[in-house]
């Protein structure tokens, strides 16, 4: 697989290379690819809550669907990663195979910490756009109005049956929207 004329963009052998995973499979590529010596993984996650119709659901899922990354010795290593369990490819361009730089994984490591696990908040506060988890109002949205934080309740209000309604729920019955205030 390795041949002499490819041309690898890192200083030395040992870099960071993007790999693509499986569907759904980076977990697996990188439980594998944990095992093998001299490879080290980062595999960034997001943890966050789905709405469902029991009620919220707290999932895992990868930060880059389909992508994770590893360092290792591209002339050594570069085969026996390939063909890991759960990876699908090492990412190349033609002949080329970028190296995605340690100071961005160094940056992206501290940002997520040492589970390599973006935590989406589901802290609420009026104003907030939420989408309801559950019961009777499932799938609806609505805007927070109150918070009453020692009854683990909010009202919000929200469009039903063509006028605004008020509705006192309980905080597990809904998730915050992300990306919109």
């Amino acid at each position: 697989m390795v041949q002499p004329d490819i041309a690898v963009e890192a200083d030395g052998a040992v870099a960071w290379f993007c790999l693509r995973s499986q569907p759904k499979h980076e977990h697996i590529a990188a439980r594998h690819l944990r095992c093998m010596e001299a490879v080290e993984v980062f595999n960034p996650r997001v943890r966050f809550a789905r709405p469902t119709r029991k009620g919220p659901v707290w999932v895992t899922e990868a930060m880059f669907p389909n992508y994770l990354f590893a360092r290792f010795d591209w002339k050594i290593s570069l085969s026996r990663v390939h063909y890991a369990p759960g990876v699908s490819n090492v990412v190349h361009f033609g002949s080329r195979w970028p190296t995605v730089p340690n100071q961005i994984i160094a940056q992206m490591r501290v940002a997520l910490g040492e589970n390599e696990i973006q935590i989406v908040s589901n802290e609420l506060a009026p104003g907030d756009p939420v989408r309801i988890a559950g019961g009777t109002f499932h799938g609806l949205q609505a805007v927070i109005t109150q918070v009453m934080p020692a009854r683990d309740r909010v009202m919000v209000l929200m469009d039903f049956l063509g006028r605004q309604t008020t509705v006192e729920l309980g905080m597990n019955s809904i998730i915050k929207q992300t990306g919109q205030r």
